[in-house]
């Protein structure tokens, strides 16, 4: 020490030494593993996309190079044109690289699928299934997986599981549903009293693939049977048919001719109630689906809408405008009445023309076009509302009846405009 002043310790020399050492190799550190980093970036799309033959010999490690091989060498197998030997081969090696692949990546849902595939093709099903469950469990995106397992629950008639993979199936491949949906409409016709129940649960829980299900049905007549019987359990559970979905049923049933199945429909679901004779007679309930409700049409010439009466206020009625040159039909609902007379009960007025001239009311049988009814649509000079009234009888072979409401053309025009309300349909005692 000179001067009172302490010597400066060697301690902080001997650091500065040591930093520069370590800084000495940073650069290099650092250059190495840029290198390193730049590899795995140039390495990535080779693991992923790169044929499997080049990939596995760049990085014979890789859990996911070895789960491509294994599904390339599964694929071979299935090449058309080759010796059994040849087939048993590549599935043994299929089944033998993803076990490596699991072995590096335990829970790989698709190595754990070709592994189960290769013993199902093996003769190991029971094995397989295990697998294949564990690995469709994993995943619900693997397809192959519950693919084989709708297959092989399907062989041992477990409807429920089998159905419950191909829902998995279907809500995620729009492309397999057609398959799927004929599944479905198939193992419904052969074994009904099993399959419907469980299809139905499937439907009831509104997948987004119910629409395309019941349009897929109405393409056949198998299908539309399957149909009916469908609708007929959905309306038992919590979600049955929606009027939307209930009206292209019984659309599709009324244009195919297949009567006999819109009444049993109608009858079995109550909707509308059979005991309602007219649906929607006051125009103020629009919830029966058609053909069971008025189906109103527009045509050149004719304007038809239900509107509030502006005489009796808040009181909704049909109005008709009519030119009076043009013959169409305004407005029609189906009947299912049963052999027997009848009255049909109306209220009508007129705003400007004769309504009692150029409207009437028909009633006409289908199959076939007799006419039981046809009365003008209302009396005459009807200048306020009136009530009408015409009697008529249904026949024996008149299994469904169309209610319509019909312009009558005349050689001149002459514009009518009226309102009609308060439609109802009774039985005439003999």
């Amino acid at each position: 020490m000179r001067d009172g002043v302490a010597a400066p310790s060697p301690a902080p020399r001997a650091r500065s030494r040591r930093g520069a050492k370590a800084g000495g190799w940073l650069p290099y550190a650092l250059t190495v593993g840029a290198v390193w980093l730049g590899w795995q970036v140039i390495l990535q799309p080779v693991i992923q996309r790169a044929p499997p033959e080049l990939a596995i010999r760049v990085a014979p490690g890789s859990p996911t190079v070895m789960r491509r091989a294994a599904e390339a060498r599964q694929l071979a197998a299935d090449r058309a044109g080759q010796t059994s030997e040849a087939i048993a081969q590549a599935n043994e090696d299929a089944g033998v690289l993803g076990r490596e692949a699991l072995a590096r990546a335990p829970f790989n849902a698709a190595s754990l699928r070709v592994v189960g595939l290769s013993e199902a093709r093996a003769g190991q099903e029971a094995q397989a299934d295990e697998l294949l469950t564990l690995a469709g469990n994993w995943s619900l995106r693997d397809d192959p997986s519950h693919a084989w397992l709708v297959d092989y629950r399907l062989r041992r008639g477990d409807y429920v599981s089998s159905f419950a993979h191909a829902d998995t199936l279907a809500r995620r491949r729009e492309a397999l549903r057609p398959g799927i949906f004929r599944l479905f409409t198939t193992a419904a016709t052969a074994d009904t009293q099993r399959a419907l129940p469980v299809i139905a649960s499937l439907v009831a829980a509104k997948p987004p693939w119910r629409q395309d299900y019941l349009d897929s049905l109405y393409a056949s007549d198998e299908g539309l049977r399957v149909a009916i019987n469908l609708a007929i359990v959905l309306q038992a559970g919590d979600a049955p048919l929606t009027n939307a979905e209930l009206r292209q049923l019984y659309l599709y049933l009324v244009d195919r001719g297949l009567l006999d199945g819109a009444r049993t429909v109608r009858e079995r679901l109550n909707r509308p109630a059979m005991s309602t004779l007219v649906a929607n007679g006051s125009f103020d309930d629009a919830s029966s689906p058609e053909p069971f409700q008025w189906r109103i049409a527009q045509g050149a010439g004719i304007v038809a809408e239900i509107l509030n009466d502006d005489v009796r206020t808040g009181d909704p009625a049909l109005r008709v405008s009519f030119d009076g040159y043009t013959e169409e039909t305004i407005a029609e609902q189906l009947l299912f009445l049963s052999p027997g007379g009848y009255r049909l009960a109306f209220e009508a007025r007129n705003e400007s023309g004769d309504a009692s001239r150029n409207l009437r009311w028909s009633i006409t049988c289908v199959p076939g076009d007799r006419v039981a009814l046809s009365a003008p649509a209302a009396p005459a000079q009807a200048d306020v509302w009136t009530v009408g009234a015409a009697q008529f009888t249904i026949p024996q072979d008149c299994g469904g009846q169309w209610l319509r409401l019909e312009s009558v053309p005349e050689e001149r025009r002459s514009s009518t405009t009226a309102w009609f309300d308060r439609m109802a349909i009774s039985r005439v005692v003999p």
